[in-house]
């Protein structure tokens, strides 16, 4: 499978894995300022966007962007389930990535046996079990994902589709993250939180703690998340 990529700006190379329902051009939209000073690339992932439809499953789309999109160094950012990957894909090219940011990754498996954690993995768990139609499906996933919005009615086709690759995607609590090899690695890691949801807290703090990586809370994916990405990649060097 060839993902298709979004590519914007120019300067030195960020690759951008989206996580679950938006494919790359509009997960990363409030990223667009960024484009003055740098090359972002953005994959659409499979069923998302002008990707092909494939079952979302983080072990082969990790295989697919390190193939892909990791042919050269480059920095590399993950949202949600996209960071997942993207922590898998990093692993499995560490000599061409210069950089990691990891935002908000569903990875419940690393913090187990936290009551907290395991109870949104549990929920999550019967979301994706018993879907639901799709305002269901979308009403209950923005709940357990800390959306603070309202479901669109009628659904726009960005989300139409996103909505059918949610349907039987591998559960992200099954992840087991390559965090000892994170933690060997020479590039500098982020883990980013938005202080919105105890669980994603939880789960970055452990993250960050197992990898030695830095630690960012900053609401939203606008402006200052922007401002604190750029800062990290100008630290971690081109």
């Amino acid at each position: 499978m060839r993902l298709h990529v979004h590519h914007w700006g120019s300067g030195p190379e960020v690759v951008l894995v989206h996580g679950v329902l938006l494919g790359g051009r509009e997960a990363w939209r409030a990223q667009r300022e960024l484009t003055a000073r740098w090359t972002l690339r953005a994959p659409d992932r499979p069923g998302h966007g002008r990707s092909p439809d494939a079952r979302q499953d983080f072990e082969p789309e990790s295989a697919l962007i390190a193939d892909q999109l990791l042919d050269r160094p480059v920095h590399l950012a993950g949202l949600s389930y996209g960071a997942i990957i993207a922590m898998l894909a990093a692993a499995r090219r560490p000599e061409n990535v210069l950089s990691l940011t990891i935002i908000e990754p569903p990875a419940t498996r690393v913090a187990r046996g936290n009551p907290v954690v395991d109870a949104w993995d549990a929920q999550l768990a019967a979301l994706l079990a018993d879907p639901g139609d799709d305002q269901k499906l979308l009403g209950r996933f923005f709940a357990l994902a800390g959306v603070s919005m309202a479901v669109p009615d009628p659904v726009p086709e960005p989300l139409v589709r996103g909505t059918a690759a949610l349907r039987g995607v591998r559960h992200p609590g099954e992840a087991v993250l390559p965090l000892t090899e994170l933690a060997a690695a020479d590039f500098p890691i982020m883990v980013v939180t938005g202080d919105h949801m105890p669980e994603y807290e939880i789960i970055g703090d452990t993250i960050a703690e197992a990898t030695g990586a830095e630690r960012a809370k900053v609401p939203g994916m606008g402006a200052p998340f922007n401002a604190r990405l750029e800062a990290f990649l100008l630290t971690a060097g081109n």
